[in-house]
């Protein structure tokens, strides 16, 4: 069943198909999550927030835009507004989240530097404002269009190439130093 079939049938009464809106998104959720907060808020209660509010939201939505931009403005929405809120940090030790990613063919020695070098580079992404961290993360690493992360973040195009651009500028200081 097609996204805007199930979001009807919900919002004409039949709630228990929500699972299904759950199940269909909650890994892409949680990549999400993991990408634009690393290991700073717990995946679960983000998780489990974010569809709280959807549900909350479908009424709104309007179908002018894919249920999936929706859910990402909504995930984006409750990172931002769950880092900013609780300035708590899980331990690396407690992280035991990783997204999904492709097999390698990496030795030990190049996986730990591999691994190594991610963390930096998440490190580094979580230092960025948050709306050049959301912007790069939606372009770099979901492979969003420029168009798509304006509907994501309800903003223009040219402020989307803006923060992208300064993202990057200030990734590659970060990175240097």
């Amino acid at each position: 069943m097609e996204d805007k079939q199930i979001v009807e049938r919900i919002l004409s009464g039949e709630t228990e198909l929500y699972a299904d809106i759950v199940r269909r998104y909650q890994q892409i959720v949680a990549n999400l999550t993991y990408k634009l907060a690393g290991n700073k808020l717990e995946l679960d209660e983000v998780t489990q927030q974010v569809f709280v509010e959807l549900y909350s939201a479908l009424p709104r939505f309007r179908f002018d835009s894919k249920l999936s931009s929706f859910i990402y403005r909504i995930t984006v929405n409750v990172v931002c507004k769950m880092m900013n809120k609780s300035r708590r940090f899980v331990s690396a030790d407690q992280d035991d989240y990783r997204p999904e990613q492709p097999s390698t063919d990496r030795n030990a020695e190049q996986q730990m530097i591999y691994d190594e070098q991610m963390q930096q580079l998440r490190e580094a992404i979580g230092r960025l404002k948050d709306e050049q961290r959301t912007a790069l993360v939606l372009f770099s690493f979901e492979n969003f269009s420029y168009n798509d992360i304006a509907d994501v973040m309800q903003c223009s195009l040219s402020k989307v190439e803006s923060l992208i651009f300064r993202a990057k500028k200030n990734l590659a200081k970060e990175i240097k130093q």
